[in-house]
């Protein structure tokens, strides 16, 4: 990777059910700035972008009359073009990390290999099928569509929690922490870290 490279990546994403801008860059501050119509939602990318220390920029409209999904799951879907583009052709990176994080009585952990194999695992059983207004089901369908379109495998372990909210916190949080730290550029790596010799 070209060390003046700036990992960053924009997409807009317009259908019949969402109108989606979205900035992301890599090597950030944790700043985020983030206007959807889904609060939790927002609360979460929150958490993502500081613990991640990406920046993040999402201006969102959705069909949220009908339900959160589609918005949801194409900010998911953008989030993960972008930082497909955003690390190019990945000479450099650590590829690999796995990270626990504690949210009180809550643990998750994320384990992250950025493979250009999209995979993605989920175990995760909630005690309440809601947040608020936002469905648990849709943290599935926001991950699942991440890992889709940067083309990384995830694995998501909630492994044990009370409180619904603590749990969903911990997952963003540690894949904040995880994609952060998969996505650091080691100087001892040659080129990207494959017998492959491409990711």
């Amino acid at each position: 990777m070209s060390e003046n490279r700036v990992r960053e990546a924009s997409v807009a994403r317009k259908t019949n059910e969402t109108d989606i801008k979205l900035t992301f860059a890599v090597d950030g501050t944790g700043e985020a700035k983030l206007d959807t119509d889904v609060p939790f939602l927002n609360h979460m990318l929150d958490l993502f972008t500081k613990h991640g220390q990406f920046n993040l920029e999402v201006e969102a409209r959705g069909d949220i009359d009908i339900d959160d999904h589609h918005t949801v799951e194409d900010i998911g879907i953008c989030i993960g073009q972008t930082l497909r583009e955003a690390l190019g052709d990945k000479r450099g990176i650590k590829r690999y990390a796995s990270v626990f994080v504690p949210m009180d009585e809550a643990l998750a952990q994320v384990i992250i290999d950025v493979s250009n194999r999209p995979h993605f695992e989920y175990r995760a059983e909630y005690p309440s099928a809601q947040v608020g207004s936002f469905s648990t089901e849709l943290v599935h369908e926001f991950l699942w569509k991440l890992a889709l379109e940067s083309r990384i495998t995830l694995h998501v372990i909630v492994h044990y929690g009370k409180n619904t909210h603590h749990m969903i916190e911990a997952v963003f949080k540690a894949l904040g922490r995880a994609l952060d730290e998969a996505t650091s550029i080691d100087p001892r790596v040659q080129g990207v870290p494959s017998t492959k010799g491409v990711l």
